[in-house]
């Protein structure tokens, strides 16, 4: 813990996502937030024990840095190479200035993978919003001639006089019906979700339930639960729904990968201080769902979350696009990383205990 007069003062910098560094004039550090924490690889009280230059490649950058900002103000370094506590190094976007009424020095650290991520973000929310517009006008401009055909459909089956050729009306019927179920899935995420408190480990033991009865003994399935996770506000079908296409995904790519033993890994864990969207939370639960099939290929893992894309020629290509727009509804994301024997998705849910909190209510 920081000491009172630094926690105090410098509290409003706790819940930042960026690395925050304040040290004197001398270079002594006073105060690093959580995020620093995280990125330099020490405590906030071990690092109060060090000069800034501990983490400098150069030993002289600080002093140039102070000089910079005498004509100024405010000193900025796009690519700067700080070396952690544990000898790693990490590139970041560095950013010096004077704290006013204080000659005290304020550092702000960005990694550059950390700018990666949000620009992703960025970009897969645009994404999500240009897919789940043209999902909703397409399932609604088809909805309607399926209704005519499937209707029309039946009225020239009580017409015929052949009753052998019902065997082609009942065909174009079932298609319809088919396309309609379709239909209804595209819509599916824009319904209202219900919101209650909800045990994680009980949803993703229905996923289990209902992998292990769809392709049996062919799949193994291995828990891996921190069982101390705490109930969030969720909307359970919606989630269910999201664990068990993600799950579902890997066993059917496991069925056809010729590798034994084929095994699906479910994990659960939380994590702190983590930005999700571009906004800092606390603590975050992470359930990585693991399998050791053949990988998906890069040009398809770039894409993999809009809609009708598919690793497999079987596939509609709607089970990620919907278990991402269904995550969506409770502010998470879900990660996905690919390589041979080693697919992992990742799927990421701020943890909400206030049923009333407007940050988990359907945006319209």
């Amino acid at each position: 813990m920081a000491p009172p007069v630094i926690q105090g003062e410098f509290r409003g910098l706790e819940n930042l996502a960026c690395g925050i560094i304040v040290c004197n004039a001398e270079g002594a550090i006073k105060y690093i937030n959580p995020s620093a924490e995280a990125i330099l690889e020490i405590s906030h009280d071990q690092a109060c024990k060090h000069n800034i230059d501990l983490f400098f490649q150069d030993k002289n950058f600080f002093q140039q840095l102070k000089k910079d900002m005498q004509h100024h103000n405010v000193f900025r370094e796009n690519e700067y190479f700080i070396k952690t506590k544990n000898n790693k190094t990490v590139c970041s976007t560095l950013t010096a200035s004077s704290i006013s009424n204080s000659k005290n020095i304020l550092i702000e650290l960005v990694p550059m993978d950390q700018h990666l991520k949000i620009t992703n973000e960025e970009r897969m929310i645009i994404q999500q919003q240009a897919n789940a517009e043209l999902l909703r006008n397409l399932a609604h401009e088809i909805r309607n001639p399926l209704g005519g055909l499937r209707g029309a459909a039946q009225l020239l089956e009580h017409e015929l006089e052949d009753k052998s050729l019902t065997e082609y009306t009942q065909i174009i019927i079932s298609e319809a019906d088919r396309l309609q179920n379709l239909m209804n899935k595209l819509l599916s995420p824009y319904h209202l979700p219900t919101y209650e408190l909800t045990n994680i480990h009980e949803l993703i033991e229905r996923v289990r339930g209902l992998t292990i009865s769809e392709f049996g003994s062919e799949i193994i399935l291995v828990r891996d639960y921190d069982v101390s996770l705490p109930e969030i506000v969720a909307d359970r079908e919606k989630l269910i729904q999201a664990f068990l296409n993600i799950t579902r995904n890997a066993a059917q790519a496991l069925q056809a990968y010729n590798h034994e033993p084929k095994k699906i890994i479910i994990k659960t864990r939380s994590d702190r201080h983590m930005c999700v969207h571009q906004k800092k939370y606390q603590t975050v639960i992470r359930v990585d769902i693991i399998d050791n099939g053949p990988g998906i290929a890069k040009n398809i893992l770039e894409k993999i979350f809009y809609p009708l894309v598919s690793g497999n020629q079987n596939g509609a290509g709607l089970g990620l696009s919907l278990a991402q727009d269904f995550v969506s509804l409770h502010k998470g994301m879900i990660e996905a990383t690919s390589k041979k024997n080693k697919t992992c998705f990742s799927i990421i849910l701020p943890i909400k205990n206030d049923l009333n909190n407007s940050e988990v209510k359907l945006d319209e």
